[in-house]
């Protein structure tokens, strides 16, 4: 019988790899601190309709295959009906041999239906029935209960309600859902009718005007507060500006009310006033003991053709080249300066890019806390395995892997926490290929320890969820 392709000792290659695995990752839950679920599915514990549902709804990393796969767009995000958009996604599986969604594919198919059979253009009617049936035991609370969630961390804007959470919290979920506080729409101020549509909604949340800055910061103080109440921990920015153009509050201000008064903003303001926000949120945090997530790199929504009719986030975003090293120094260093730096995750989209981050984070360590300031988890196209193997080197020959707070979905899938499988895969590899080659000692519980640490417990001690 020929094995499966997805089989108990997958990307392990060496003796030392498969114990590591098997004995010190396999069986550690999950803390998923950082992905982009939806609150409201997990309130109500959402039943999917169909495997397209689930499986292909809002992946832009499929997308952009079937797209380069010559697949029309109305079977990707149009109108073709859900079995339709499956049979294309199928189609264009064999096509990604090589390509990590090849393994993911495959992986979760296996961990949710049990599938072991490779998809394709013959199978896909077979598996579409097959996986349907399953669906109905595969509720957003059965998948969070069989992967062993502990922890997870949506990410929510703060002019959003939290009814959501609220809701989550009534249910008897035994996973503790957080919202992250993820303000980057206050930063846009180069498209004035954006930015005024989203301080409308912020006014209505909060329930107060927001006319000058002043407001502004108080009223995303007070949602600051709102998610703390709730049990937040933690501060997500995904950006390639407001780190450090000095910029006082009344120059704030200023920029703040012609934007306001619908004056679009230059580059120019925009990373003044953002550093400006920035310095407030990062300092908001530290008197919290919240930790700030940094996602830095990523040139977004460059096919403004599809961003017209699809809108954000559909697979139109590149790796850029970050320049600004000086700044986010400066960033860190003027918060260093006031004992207002909190725990900082920096994630790095470039690879070239690596060592600069994994330098900087040695910066600015300490405060008796371990790991303070983190090189973030391979990020968005870096989550595959060349991409991990980077991201760990490079935090292996800076820093110290041994306090690194692990992998993150970064998903808006229910099927994406098979990511931490194949991220624990990766890393006991890496670890069992150097002790089968003598460049680590021969003891697997010294580096079981460091893969148990790594996989559950660093993150588990480092955020301070109750």
């Amino acid at each position: 019988m020929t094995k499966p392709f997805i089989h108990d000792d997958f990307l392990l290659e060496t003796d030392a790899s498969r114990e590591l695995f098997h004995r010190f990752a396999k069986g550690e839950p999950i803390l998923d601190y950082h992905n982009h679920l939806s609150p409201r599915q997990i309130a109500e514990n959402h039943q999917f309709a169909d495997l397209q549902e689930v499986w292909l709804a809002g992946d832009h990393y499929k997308w952009r295959a079937m797209r380069t796969n010559g697949i029309d767009e109305n079977e990707i995000t149009g109108g073709a009906a859900a079995e339709e958009k499956f049979h294309a996604w199928a189609r264009t599986v064999p096509y990604t041999l090589r390509n990590p969604l090849y393994h993911w594919t495959h992986l979760e198919l296996t961990r949710f239906f049990g599938i072991e059979r490779a998809l394709n253009e013959q199978s896909a009617a077979a598996i579409w029935e097959e996986a349907n049936r399953e669906l109905p035991g595969l509720r957003v609370h059965d998948i969070l209960t069989s992967q062993r969630v502990t922890h997870l961390c949506t990410t929510d804007d703060p002019a959003d309600s939290l009814a959501d959470h609220e809701a989550i919290r009534a249910t008897d979920l035994r996973t503790r859902v957080f919202p992250t506080f993820r303000p980057d729409k206050a930063m846009h101020i180069v498209d004035a009718a954006a930015f005024n549509q989203w301080v409308d909604r912020l006014e209505t949340t909060v329930g107060s005007p927001v006319r000058t800055f002043d407001d502004l910061l108080a009223a995303l103080k007070r949602r600051h507060d709102d998610f703390h109440e709730i049990g937040s921990r933690v501060s997500d920015h995904g950006m390639n500006h407001g780190f450090q153009t000095p910029c006082e509050v009344a120059e704030a201000a200023r920029i703040f009310a012609n934007t306001r008064a619908g004056k679009n903003g230059t580059l120019a303001e925009q990373d003044a006033y953002a550093s400006r926000l920035m310095y407030e949120i990062a300092r908001w945090n530290a008197a919290r003991g919240w930790a700030m997530q940094l996602h830095i790199g990523a040139v977004r929504n460059t096919n403004r053709r599809l961003m017209r009719a699809l809108g954000a986030d559909a697979g139109c975003d590149s790796i850029g080249s970050f320049t600004r090293v000086e700044e986010l120094a400066a960033f860190l260093n003027a918060l260093d300066e006031t004992d207002e730096l909190p725990r900082t995750i920096l994630y790095n989209l470039n690879p070239a890019d690596n060592y600069i981050f994994g330098t900087m984070i040695g910066n600015f360590q300490g405060g008796g806390i371990p790991g303070k300031i983190q090189l973030g988890s391979g990020w968005w196209f870096l989550d595959q395995k060349e991409g991990m193997e980077w991201q760990l080197n490079a935090l292996s020959n800076l820093g110290l892997l041994s306090r690194f707070v692990g992998m993150v979905t970064d998903s808006r899938s229910f099927l994406s926490f098979t990511r931490h499988e194949y991220f624990r895969r990766v890393l006991c590899n890496l670890i069992g290929r150097d002790i089968e080659t003598g460049a680590l000692p021969d003891d697997l519980d010294l580096a079981g320890g460091l893969v148990s640490n790594v996989c559950y417990r660093n993150a588990a001690g480092y955020f301070g969820f109750s």
